[in-house]
């Protein structure tokens, strides 16, 4: 018998239980983005994916857990991609107008790009029940903190009023979520530069800001 060292055996089970996970999440891309959350099983997920029912179990919890993962990591990209853009050369020196299209549009990119994933992240996780909806709470918590720094960044620059904006920050930040929704459920895709130009006049004209053009 060959001994086989215990770290080359978890190296073994962590690869497999990784495959696994990105197996799952690729068979909930194409069922839920296609098909819908409400109409896709279990057992239509792991037939899909090729694994057990036991893995779905054991790695998500649930075809819920499973839902919840996949949003998290779309919207993930989401804000990876506006933090990217909000470190690029000159965004320190735009006007808050350019920031915010600079921002809208590389988050509308990076959750646009598939059909699927646009579905999945404004549709899909709507009304499912109150923990996926808590997940989405705690993820517009999340955007509403990183506006809210881009609006009072504006405040101190003298492009919008000094005054408290998350409020204002917290109502935009949930109707960019609706016009993301009715973007993704419509026949015709509207295409990147449609939506941004939407979100970003519609986030300045909450900051009491006019846009140019």
């Amino acid at each position: 018998m060959v001994d086989v060292p215990v770290d080359q055996l978890t190296g073994v089970v962590d690869g497999v239980r990784t495959r696994a996970r990105g197996q799952l999440l690729d068979a909930a891309l194409e069922l839920f983005g296609v098909y819908g959350y409400a109409q896709t099983s279990e057992q239509d997920l792991c037939e899909t994916a090729g694994v057990p029912a036991e893995v779905l179990w054991e790695e998500f919890g649930s075809r819920e857990g499973l839902l919840t993962a996949l949003h998290n990591q779309i919207t993930t990209s989401g804000l990876r991609a506006a933090e990217v853009a909000l470190l690029s050369e000159g965004m320190d020196d735009c006007p808050v107008e350019q920031r915010f299209r600079r921002l809208f549009d590389a988050y509308v990119s990076a959750v646009t790009r598939d059909l699927r994933e646009a579905r999945v992240t404004f549709v899909e996780v709507l009304g499912v029940s109150p923990a996926v909806d808590a997940h989405c709470k705690r993820w517009r918590d999340l955007w509403t903190d990183f506006l809210t720094g881009e609006a009072e960044r504006a405040a101190v620059r003298g492009e919008v009023e000094e005054r408290d904006h998350r409020v204002v920050v917290m109502v935009m930040v949930g109707t960019v979520h609706e016009l993301m929704a009715h973007h993704a459920r419509r026949p015709r895709r509207a295409r990147p530069d449609e939506v941004t130009e939407e979100l970003t006049k519609l986030g300045l004209a909450m900051l009491g800001v006019e846009t140019v053009g």
